[in-house]
Order: C-alpha cells, then structure tokens, then sequence
C-alpha cells in the first residue's frame, strides 16, 4: 500500500461520498418538474454534504503530515493511473469551506434565479464534485480531470444566468483558464515521463536537475497564476464576477480563486522546490504588485461588485506573498487567509446581491442611504466590510498578521510594500460602508425598500459566526495544519541547501 496515505478506518468512504454525492443528487434534478421542490432538494443535499464532511475535521490526525482518510484503487494499471484520495492539513479546511458554502449558494439564489433553475442548480452540484474532488486528488490524472471538468459549469452559471455581458465575460474566463490548463497538463506529462507515475506523492522529493524544476515551475505557475489571478494575469476576474450570478460571484471567489494558490503549496513548493526558491523574489514582487493594484482599483469603483472582484486581486496577493516566503508564520497565514478570503468575499457578494435584488443596481450612488431603512442589511455588512480591511478581532487580522510576520522575518522591504495595501483596504472598503449606510445629501429615496428577510438572515449568519471565531479564537483552525505546513517547509529547506547554484543553472535556462 501506499506509504504516503494512511488508509480510511471510518467504516465507509467518506471522501468518495462527499465527492459523488453531488453529482449523484444531479439525477432527481432531472426528474422532478417543481421548480420549488428543486430548490429544496438541492438545498438539503448540500446540508447533508456538509454534516457528512465534519467527521474530517473531528477524526484528523493533527499529529502526522501523511495523507489522511486514504482511498486507493487501480484505475488504469498499465499507465499507473489510480484512483488515489487523501486529505492533509492543507487541503481539509479548503473542503470544509466548500461544503460551507455550497447550501449558502443555494439560498442566496432562491429568489434571484427565476429561469432554468433546475439547470442552474445541477450546475452548482457539478461544480462542488469537481471543487471536492480537486482537493482530495493524489493522482494527476484524477486531478486534471476533476480541474477541467468545473470549468464547464461555471462557464454556464455565467453565459447563462449572468448580466448583460454575460457572453464576454463567459468566453474571457473560459479561454484564461482553459490556456493555463494547457500549460498544466504540459507539466503533468513531463513529470510523469521523468517518474514513470501520476502518484502526486511521489512525484515530490525527487531529485530533479535544475533545468527540469524550472521549466515545470513556469508551467505550474502560469496554471496556477491565471487561476488566482495573480497581476498581471487577472484581467478575466472582474468581468466573470460582474456578470455572474451572486451564486457563481461566491463559488468563484471562496472557492476557485483558493485552486491556484492550493496549487502552489500542493505542486510547485513540493515538487519544485529550488525553481520556487529561484523565482521567489520575481514573485513576491508581483504579489505586492497585485496588493498595491488592487487596492487603488477597487478605490475608484463607482459598481459594488467591482469593488469587491478588484479587492480579491488584493487579498490573494496577500495569500501568494506569505506563501513564498517560505516559513511557518507566512504559510500559515496565507492558508488560513484563504478561508477568511472565502468567507468574507464570499458574504459581501452575497450582500451585493441582496440589494441588487431590491434596486436593481449595484451603482454606489443608488444604494446610497440604505442604512435608514434596512438597519440589518448594514449591520451585517459593517462586520463583514471590518473583516475585509482586517479590523483587530476579525479573521482576516489574524491572516493578514501571520503574512507580514513571515515577510518581515523574510524581507524587511518586500513586507514594508505590502503595508499600504492594507490602508487601500480600509480606504475603499469604508468609503463603501460611508456610502451605502449614510450616504450624502441627496440620496435617492430607499422608502420603498424591506430589510432582510428570514432566509437572508440565515445565509448571512454562518459566516459572520465564522468571522468572530476565527478573529477571536484561531487556534482550532491553525492546529489541524501545523503538521502538514511544517513537512512543506522541510521539503523546501531540503533544497535550499543547493539553491547556490540553481543560480547558475538559471542563467542559462532562461535567456535573458
């Protein structure tokens, strides 16, 4: 057996389950005829997921950095193809979002679909099998399969159910992310004539030749970069988030943006380590680029949803900065920043779309003056507005804290330019609050609009639980990735030994 994964002992496979459950719950979508008792099916099963995956976090071994709640069984043996599932730290919180999330798309988009729903929600249940699967996947193949497969729902929650220029922003995500999946399947050929296999483990560790890193690692990271999307590759991001359907705004903030950056700490450090040494600074740089440029773009927003898809160019450069500088402090922060990105980005789509539903615009100016009549809606959006300029006490300060911890301990003047990214974040992120709770002196008249409903209330409710707790006590979500992020670090540190003369051998790998 595989010495890499600790075999499942629950009784019954619960990684295979959370995977297929989804997509085994697209079948009564396609015989029930109500569109109402749709909308309850999915719901339920997507609540169900979620109970089904907390066993994960109650039964993880905290102590080992060996993959967890294995699966293993021969898929295409003369290929050494396998259908390989496990889960360490890394990845277990990245799930656990997921299934989080998932019933809030459902009820965030109860009113706000009105056509094709039955369609739109077996889109959302494809789209968590593919996003589950992603993050269980030990063997490459599995894994390229899964990654391409969520493209194809996503691009129709966008082409489909999306704005007026649904069409543009559908093709412009597609063939972006459809590029840099070519250049991943480029790498995961290469890596597997060199190994002989698609076992994601062993493919790390190796002793590759300097050349052969590097070449992967430009693969691995324009894949992964698009996906983020790091500057300057993030060009498809706000028109995929303008366009789309509030549903699709949060799967593809809190959930696919996380691919990329769980690419890098799956592939590229592990498997690549002295080109990840190599490019650090190139890339650290162009995480400060991203902070800085999203932070003065999302300044000059006059659309709420712009705002926030500029703000995620931002935040991530925060994930990709503490990712790359390579110690305890930076990566534990960049994960769990990943989390507080995906709940907080993911509630203030879903606000965006609240009062998209009752003024029929997202203008800055026409929602001026809600606070008077919907003291609710403001409330709601005071906390989760606090959580994304990283107010003290909120869970985006404790992520953002252990970043620039880990870029001082790394470089003093990489982390100093990170710094006024942080005062964007408060700048556009309380001209907005301004806005929309007082506005001016000549507000349009928001008589006419009711404050949040019971449904509304309780799709909010979760994530804002989840601020508070992570702000106030991070400990258990830091704890179940101690193990895994450390046995990272000692994979690159195995090869910061020789970074010297990757040096070298760059210079003539790469023309100048």
């Amino acid at each position: 057996m595989q010495d890499f994964l600790i075999m499942n002992t629950l009784g019954y496979p619960i990684l295979s389950l959370l995977v297929f459950l989804p997509l085994a719950g697209v079948v009564p979508l396609l015989i029930l005829k109500n569109d109402e008792a749709a909308k309850y099916w999915a719901l339920v099963l997507t609540l169900v997921i979620a109970v089904v995956s907390l066993p994960l976090y109650f039964k993880f071994d905290r102590t080992t950095a060996l993959y967890q709640f294995g699966e293993h069984h021969p898929w295409i043996p003369m290929w050494d193809i396998n259908y390989t599932l496990g889960i360490d730290g890394i990845s277990l919180l990245l799930i656990l979002l997921t299934t989080l999330l998932m019933p809030l798309c459902i009820l965030c988009s109860w009113r706000y679909i009105t056509t094709r729903v039955r369609p739109f929600l077996a889109c959302l249940l494809i789209m968590e099998t593919s996003m589950l699967g992603v993050f269980m996947s030990l063997d490459f193949v599995l894994f390229y399969i899964l990654w391409e497969a969520m493209l194809i729902p996503m691009y129709l929650l966008i082409a489909i159910w999306g704005g007026p220029r649904k069409i543009y922003a559908s093709i412009k995500f597609f063939l972006y992310t459809l590029a840099g999946s070519v250049l991943l399947l480029v790498a995961i050929i290469a890596l597997y004539l060199k190994n002989g296999t698609f076992s994601i483990p062993m493919m790390m560790g190796q002793d590759y030749s300097s050349v052969f890193q590097i070449y992967v690692f430009l693969a691995f990271f324009l894949a992964f970069a698009i996906k983020v999307p790091m500057f300057p590759f993030h060009t498809w991001l706000p028109a995929a988030h303008v366009e789309a359907p509030t549903a699709g705004s949060v799967v593809l903030a809190s959930v696919l943006l996380k691919m990329g950056t769980y690419g890098f700490l799956r592939f590229c450090l592990p498997i690549t380590p002295e080109a990840s040494i190599f490019f650090m600074p190139y890339i650290l740089w162009l995480s400060i680029a991203g902070i800085i440029y999203g932070g003065f773009t999302a300044l000059a927003q006059q659309d709420m949803k712009k705002l926030i898809a500029y703000s995620s160019v931002g935040h991530m450069g925060f994930v990709t900065l503490g990712i790359f500088v390579f110690n305890t402090h930076g990566i534990e922060g960049a994960i769990l920043q990943m989390i507080n990105h995906g709940v907080t980005t993911g509630a203030l789509f879903i606000l965006v779309g609240m009062i998209y539903e009752r003024t029929h615009s997202r203008e800055l100016a026409l929602a001026a003056g809600v606070g008077k009549f919907m003291p609710v809606y403001v409330t709601f959006l005071g906390f989760f507005s606090l959580s994304s300029l990283a107010f003290p006490g909120t869970n985006s300060f404790i992520g953002e804290f252990l970043v620039l911890a880990g870029a001082f301990a790394k470089t003093k003047i990489v982390a100093a330019c990170a710094i006024p990214g942080a005062v964007l974040a408060a700048a556009y992120m309380f001209r907005m609050l301004q806005k929309v709770v007082w506005g001016g002196t000549n507000n349009p008249d928001q008589s006419y609009l009711t404050d949040l409903n019971v449904r509304e209330i309780i799709t909010l409710a979760p994530l804002l639980l989840f601020v508070l707790w992570i702000g106030l006590n991070p400990a258990p979500f830091m704890d179940v990735m101690h193990t895994s992020v450390s046995h990272l670090i000692q994979q690159v540190g195995i090869a910061d030994v020789s970074q010297q003369g990757i040096f070298e051998v760059a210079k003539l790998a790469i023309p100048h």
